[in-house]
């Protein structure tokens, strides 16, 4: 049930906040072997519930009074355990919220547990968690997606009304499409990212994952905003975005660009997309083919820059000052190594040691420099489309949920998956995933 029904229930008495909260502990542990939840904050949940029944009795509460959300494990929440789903931070306990984490409680959201996720959101199939992989619900034997995996589980099985994810190179949309929900990934410093473990940077941005547009756009007009805390977030009034909801689409140019449907993308997904833009056209749309020249550029310019940011951003973590410390060290140097080679799995190694090659002298010009030349011009593209479209329409994934284990050893297929949704994050542009349709096995 989506949020703005569960709120006319709680206002009209049908309901209370606390039997909400029952449900969905209900559901998390008729689900548990989907392993979406690290942690689960079953009593906290209850307690914050009893309180916001009572200030709705009182006819206060705040715009999120009775929302049950689920929050990816890479947000802070001041002391829990946030482990971004990796045996070095296995036991860290947050000394802060982060400031969506903030927001939201100052709207009388309730936290029912954090998400897992591929290892510092290092994934696109949730398989890479130290906590183990997630399974979809639509079949356990499938992926979620990742690396928002747990959180987009979590709201499709029911197990919460809402949660939020983050999107690094299409780690909202991707697990939210493989699972049928809705995923926003905002304009990159249209959300704080303080409280936010660090990825890449320049690419993170934090986002809602729903099972409607309205909840989405709801949690997004919460989440908003300038923060004096993060330097990248953008000093741009909130407008309310549920007000643009009902507008119609009768004069809507929209794009569709020829690259994002040509070989490799699902002929079932092609069949799906073409079907809504036929819609679209019926309901006034104006639909034309484009083309986003530098596209085939934009997997190998996003694994340079986005390794080559989390390398610098994980090597703080070498087990001197907190997180997971390995025994038996001689010297200090065999500590960091013996601690960062036991804590961090193979994925996130890979990605260290690519993101280190491609920094290091001799290397910084022939790869980082032209990935940054060529992030400039796949920005321009999309400029330029920006300038005779107001959006653009394109497949979130080239697959459907695949078996679980199915490309886990082949690197280079996994890092596909997100070729359609990297381009957002490199150029700051906003994306959203919504379903459109479900396979031949459902």
């Amino acid at each position: 049930m989506d949020y703005y029904h569960t709120r006319e229930l709680l206002l009209q008495k049908q309901i209370s906040c606390k039997e909400l909260v029952q449900s969905y502990l209900s559901r998390i542990e008729q689900h548990r072997h989907l392993n979406a939840f690290i942690t689960i904050f079953a009593d906290e949940a209850l307690k914050r519930a009893r309180i916001i029944d009572q200030k709705l009795a009182r006819g206060e509460g705040g715009n999120l009074a009775g929302m049950v959300m689920a929050i990816k494990d890479i947000l802070t929440i001041k002391g829990k355990r946030t482990t971004c789903g990796s045996r070095i931070l296995e036991n860290f306990v947050a000394p802060y919220d982060a400031t969506v984490i903030q927001r939201l409680q100052a709207e009388d959201a309730i936290f029912i547990g954090k998400t897992n996720m591929d290892e510092f959101a290092m994934g696109s199939s949730n398989e890479n968690s130290y906590f183990g992989p997630v399974k979809n619900p639509h079949d356990p034997e499938r992926i979620p997606g990742g690396s928002s995996g747990g959180s987009a589980v979590a709201v499709a099985a029911g197990m919460a009304a809402t949660a939020l994810g983050t999107d690094t190179g299409g780690s909202i949309r991707q697990p939210a499409a493989m699972c049928g929900i809705v995923g926003l990934k905002p304009t990159y410093g249209r959300v704080s990212r303080f409280g936010l473990v660090a990825f890449a940077s320049s690419l993170d941005q934090i986002g809602p994952m729903t099972t409607t547009v309205p909840d989405a756009a709801l949690l997004l007009n919460i989440i908003a905003g300038h923060d004096p805390l993060d330097s990248t977030s953008a000093p741009v009034p909130v407008p309310d975005y549920t007000k643009e909801l009902n507008k119609g689409i009768r004069g809507l140019r929209i794009g569709y660009p020829k690259e994002y449907f040509s070989e490799g993308l699902d002929p079932e997904i092609h069949q799906a997309i073409r079907k809504v833009l036929r819609e679209m056209e019926s309901e006034g749309a104006v639909i034309e083919e484009l083309s986003l020249p530098h596209t085939d550029y934009a997997i190998a310019t996003y694994y340079i820059l986005a390794t080559a940011e989390a390398s610098s951003n994980l090597a703080r973590y070498d087990g001197t000052r907190y997180g997971f410390r390995s025994e038996g060290a001689l010297d200090l140097s065999e500590m960091y190594c013996q601690t960062r080679s036991q804590g961090f799995g193979e994925e996130v190694k890979r990605r260290i040691m690519l993101g280190t090659y491609v920094l290091s002298a001799g290397y910084y010009e022939a790869y980082y420099r032209k990935a940054q030349k060529v992030r400039t011009l796949i920005k321009r593209d999309f400029d330029s489309a920006f300038e005779k479209f107001d959006c653009l329409i394109t497949p979130t994934s080239p697959t459907t949920a695949f078996k679980i284990g199915e490309k886990i050893d082949d690197p280079l297929q996994m890092y596909l998956s997100d070729i359609y949704t990297i381009s957002a994050n490199l150029t700051g542009i906003p994306g959203i995933s919504v379903p459109c349709g479900k396979d031949s096995q459902g």
